[in-house]
């Protein structure tokens, strides 16, 4: 037994946890959970615990339903909204086969694997992500409009308002359970906002951002409210995006970073821009996976609709952020495209291949857009190479089925997964009578 496991034990037992759930998340990002008793957890980290592989999205077949769930003593937490007595912790579990070897169809697996692929390269891959998300009244019924918790802006300070303490008290859960906060404030739409996670390595992030998620639900159900995820919840307000730093580390010095080139960026940032460029179109479906996801793309508000990239130019796809000169390990990419509703570990490893692929090939950057390109004509876009995002979940799926890099960076299984899964919930979507609709024809037609 390893010193990480003899800590969780010492631990569990010193705060009398009573319970230790297992955390791992399904193709769709979504997060599943099984609880042991601490007499259970030396047999855990051993074995693993055996569970119904078939019945988790996108996980296993019937006929091949026995798996794994081994967890990983790194990410051992206490949770604080069980409370101090009898408490309960959580776990992330890698899944693996009955034989031991590690599922190829594991949310975690498919970026461990991507992370591999670039410490053969030499590099570690960072993410730091900004993550948007509203805030509502509870409905009376399910019928019920949504009712944001307040009507504040971008920035906005509110006396007493009500989301000044919902984020003191996710921040301070949050901290409390080991994963630090940069910054936090309230975001353009009513209730919406947004709260920024420090720079860590790329595991570490998805990990964060599962719990980020669980967190901000249960403070939520504390103060009587809901929170939502929903990339688009509301037609007329801003759509919740995850705007995402990224960097490529070799050892110590970032390799995004050289002193006198333009905006200190390196020749290897460059061609990973150039490569999340070429393959923008290719990951969207991953990166923005719900029908939903593309109200936000094409509704406006800063989301990027169009594949470009700039230097503090927030309606780029891309966008280089002020750097700081002699601040080496500042320089990064935002990629702007993704949602809050993702699954990061999917999303950060598809980034991660388009990005190593533009290295690998040495893709040549494009010209900087320094236009704001939603002001631009189509002619005039055009004219200038710039292509668009695809415009629907369909589209996407199109452009994602021919995508040898999707392919590959995600493996068979989850792959043709993610495909048919989304031809489903196109199918099921498109196949609806709309509100929209029966207000504009059923009187007039």
């Amino acid at each position: 037994m390893d010193r990480q496991q003899e800590f969780v034990l010492r631990t569990v037992e010193e705060r009398d946890i009573r319970f230790i759930r297992l955390w791992f998340t399904d193709v769709l990002g979504m997060l599943k959970s099984v609880a042991i008793a601490p007499a259970e957890l030396e047999s855990a980290f051993a074995e693993g615990i055996g569970f119904d592989g078939s019945s988790i999205e996108g996980l296993t077949r019937v006929y091949e339903a026995d798996m794994i769930a081994k967890p990983d003593p790194t990410t051992f937490q206490v949770l604080p909204w069980r409370g101090e007595r009898h408490g309960t912790a959580r776990m992330f579990c890698d899944i693996l086969t009955p034989d031991g070897e590690p599922s190829l169809a594991d949310s975690r697996n498919v970026l461990k694997r991507a992370l591999a692929r670039a410490s053969d390269k030499g590099f570690t891959f960072y993410t730091h992500p900004e993550v948007e998300f509203y805030l509502f009244n509870q409905p009376a019924d399910a019928g019920s409009p949504l009712v944001p918790v307040d009507q504040g802006g971008y920035f906005d300070h509110l006396a007493r308002g009500s989301t000044h303490d919902f984020r003191r008290a996710a921040i301070t859960m949050l901290e409390s359970m080991g994963i630090s906060v940069e910054f936090s404030h309230h975001e353009a739409g009513p209730g919406q906002n947004e709260i920024d996670l420090r720079y860590a390595d790329a595991l570490t992030t998805a990990d964060n951002l599962m719990t980020f998620r669980t967190v901000v639900k249960e403070v939520a159900l504390e103060q009587g409210v809901f929170a939502s995820f929903m990339p688009k919840p509301m037609a007329d307000h801003p759509g919740s995006g995850m705007h995402t730093h990224l960097s490529l580390f070799e050892g110590d010095r970032n390799a995004f970073h050289e002193p006198g080139a333009q905006f200190e960026l390196s020749k290897t940032a460059r061609q990973f821009i150039a490569g999340l460029l070429v393959h923008a179109a290719e990951i969207t479906a991953i990166t923005n996976q719900y029908v939903n996801s593309y109200k936000r793309l094409w509704g406006g508000a800063e989301a990027p609709s169009y594949v470009c990239w700039g230097h503090n130019n927030r309606s780029a796809l891309v966008r280089v952020p002020m750097y700081k000169p002699g601040k080496g390990n500042s320089s990064r990419v935002e990629y702007r495209a993704l949602d809050s509703a993702t699954n990061p570990y999917l999303a950060f490893a598809v980034m991660l291949a388009a990005g190593l692929k533009g290295i690998e090939e040495g893709y040549e950057l494009p010209e900087e857009t320094e236009d704001d390109v939603w002001e631009l004509t189509d002619a005039e876009r055009r004219a200038l190479g710039i292509k668009p995002l695809p415009q629907s979940l369909d589209e996407a799926i199109r452009i994602m089925e021919g995508s040898e890099l999707v392919a590959e960076t995600l493996g068979e299984h989850v792959f043709d997964f993610v495909l048919r899964n989304k031809r489903q919930e196109w199918d099921a979507y498109r196949a609806q009578v709309t509100p929209f609709e029966l207000k504009r024809f059923l009187q007039v037609l």
